[in-house]
């Protein structure tokens, strides 16, 4: 896996911790510089590819939660990624849909963990 996603899913999964540890994080940005600086910026309203160029990032992860998922959003250059994880009682209820609205994916699912929604190169 690219440093750019190995990234993207360690973000996920400290913010999937902190949520189920209780806390209630803020939306984040977290940048990072070709030399590896990190720069964090809470609540932003920019879009992340603005920030990312404002402050010349070579990397930038845009962290957001809502009552049903945890979701990180990342640029690096031309790729793009975005994962997403779903709360257990959600993903029950799409299971359980008798007409569900969504369509099977041909790529493998994992029981837990992230979900990859879109990465594009």
């Amino acid at each position: 896996m690219s440093r750019f996603l190995d990234n993207a899913v360690q973000i996920l999964d400290a913010a999937e911790s902190a949520v189920q540890s209780g806390h209630t994080p803020t939306d984040m940005t977290i940048l990072i510089t070709a030399e590896g600086a990190i720069r964090m910026v809470a609540d932003s309203d920019w879009p992340l590819d603005s920030l990312q160029s404002y402050h010349g990032a070579k990397m930038a992860y845009r962290v957001s939660q809502n009552a049903s998922h945890v979701r990180v959003e990342g640029r690096a250059d031309s790729r793009t990624c975005l994962f997403e994880t779903v709360k257990p009682e959600r993903a029950a209820r799409l299971l359980l849909n008798s007409s569900p609205g969504w369509l099977l994916n041909s790529s493998p699912s994992y029981s837990t963990g992230p979900r990859l929604l879109a990465a594009h190169s």
